[in-house]
Order: C-alpha cells, then structure tokens, then sequence
C-alpha cells in the first residue's frame, strides 16, 4: 500500500512538473512573440499617428520652419524609427530645395544629414552670377531628447525638452565672404519645448536657437554688422483635426548680421495629411522675409516625407 501510494504521488509529480514546463516554454514563446522589433513597420506600431511631425527645412524632426522637442520617425524606446523627405518653397524670387533623411534611435537620439539649395532664378543674373546660380548647404544634425515625454505626460505640466545642433557647411565660400560673412560653415545650438495636449487637440513649441547663420546658413555665417552668437525664438502651434490632418503655424526670429542683405523674421501657416506613417504630406504659405536684398519673399511650400 505504501508503495503504491509513493508511485501516485511520483506519477502526479511528474505530470505537475511536465505541465509547468509547458507553461514556461509557452509563456517564454509568447514574450518573444511580443517583444517589439527594433525595426518595426507596422502601421500600427509605435508613437500615435501624426506626433512624429514632419521634416523641417534644416533636416530635423518638427514642423517646416521650426525643429521640435519629438524624436523623428514613430519608433519608440525599444524601437528605431527614420524618414526621408523633400521640401520646396517657391517665393517671387528664389527657390529653396530641401533633401534628407533622418533616423530616431529608442525615442531618445535623432541623427540627421538635409542638403539645402538655393535656386537664385533672374536675382543671379541681375547681380552679375549667373542665372540660377546655385548657393548649396549640407546640414549634419543631433537632437537628444532630455527628459518628459509629450505623449504619454498628459497628467504633468511639463513639456518635453530636447537639445539640439545643426552643423551647416556652405559651398559658396569665396561669394559669402564678398558679401562680408566671417565664414562659410558653422553651427547652431538650441533648446526645445514641446507640449502635446491631446484632450484640446493642440500641440505647441517653443524654440531658443544660438545662431550665426545668415539666411538659415545660405549666406555664410557671422558678418560685418554682427559676428557673435546671437539667441533666437522659435515657435509653433498646430491643432490636429483629426487622426490624419493638422493645421499650423510657425514663427522664427533670424539675426541681422550683414550690411548687405537686412533679413527679416520668417513664418508659415500650413496644414498636414499624415496618410499613414509611412507618408506624409505638407502644404501651405511661406514668408521668409528679404533675402539678398529682395524684399517679401514669400509663397508657397511644399513637403514630402516617407519613413517608418
């Protein structure tokens, strides 16, 4: 008798023992099923819908004229996210072209590269260039978002805050310093807070940029009515619509730093259509102010982005 009930409890044993293995093996399956991939194309992966923003002109994740807080691309903390844009702004005088990419890593870095090219059309003519002269920038930029998370802090008064740098370098040496820029490659550094109200549909950013550009970079750096660092505002506000379309404007402040050319202050008003995440459109009006001497420079805008 006593040996046949050591049998039951072994045999009993042995199954409870083989039944919790099995729940393991299967629980350790499904959580390597359910571990997000690092690269993850999922149209319903990630971030929401339209809060990784568009490219702006310089290459970094935001709206068209102002860089957000937000890290590009929909990938979160345990996913890398990326785009690819191109952006044109056609003004009476000039037209502006902007190429790039960009790569967000887990939500918290933002690695990009844009080329900028500046169409001068009759202007280049008219002071002795050449027509459609050409003025090219390559811009290499680095956001790290430093703490708060515009998504999910929506019980938190702050915003997220991000630091950033553009390094700009110009082709055009020899022509910006004729025109009394002290370089023709440079960097600027800034400072962004991005708040995302979701419950009023709102997003809103403020930007403070140390610049030396002139003319975003296009006309060198530095100049004979201002060499140094100079602290610049920067500022967007965008209502989403709904999950798919947004409206929005911008507003950036630019120094003054060569007699040749004055600049004036830049803005935009634009609306957004976030087909999915994979593509996303940006339309709308420009003002960039005086540019090499042409006064109202201003008309329309035109972005393409595609990334994941």
């Amino acid at each position: 008798m006593t040996l046949m009930l050591a049998d039951v409890r072994y045999s009993m044993g042995s199954i409870l023992l083989s039944v919790l293995l099995t729940l393991a093996a299967f629980g350790g399956a499904r959580a390597e099923e359910q571990k997000p991939e690092r690269f993850d194309w999922s149209p319903e992966s990630g971030k929401l819908l339209a809060t990784a923003g568009v490219s702006q002109i310089e290459g970094a994740g935001g709206g068209g004229l102002v860089p957000w807080a937000l890290i590009t691309g929909y990938g979160t903390r345990d996913a890398v996210g990326g785009n690819a844009h191109y952006s044109y702004v056609h003004t009476s005088s000039f037209d502006l072209h902007t190429a790039g990419a960009a790569i967000g890593l887990y939500d918290r870095v933002e690695v990009s590269f844009a080329r900028q090219w500046l169409d001068t059309r009759l202007v280049g003519a008219k002071i002795g260039l050449g027509k459609n002269f050409m003025i090219d920038q390559n811009i290499a930029g680095l956001k790290v978002r430093v703490f708060g998370d515009a998504i999910y802090d929506q019980d938190r008064w702050w915003p997220q805050v991000s630091v950033g740098l553009q390094y700009k370098a110009n082709n055009r040496g020899p022509l910006v310093a004729a025109i009394g820029a002290r370089s023709s490659d440079g960097a600027d550094f800034y400072v962004a807070a991005t708040k995302l109200l979701l419950a009023q549909n709102l997003l809103v950013n403020a930007t403070i940029r140390a610049t030396r550009a002139n003319q975003f970079g296009l006309l060198g750096f530095g100049g004979n009515q201002n060499s140094g660092y100079s602290a610049q505002f920067e500022g967007s506000a965008v209502y989403l619509i709904n999950r798919e379309f947004a409206v929005g404007g911008e507003f950036r402040t630019k120094p003054d730093n060569l007699r040749f050319a004055h600049e004036d202050n830049a803005w935009d008003l634009f609306a957004a259509w976030f087909i999915s995440k994979n593509v996303a459109a940006n339309a709308g009006y420009a003002n960039l102010g005086r540019i090499a001497g042409q006064t109202n420079q201003s008309g329309l805008y035109l972005s393409l982005q595609v990334g994941f």
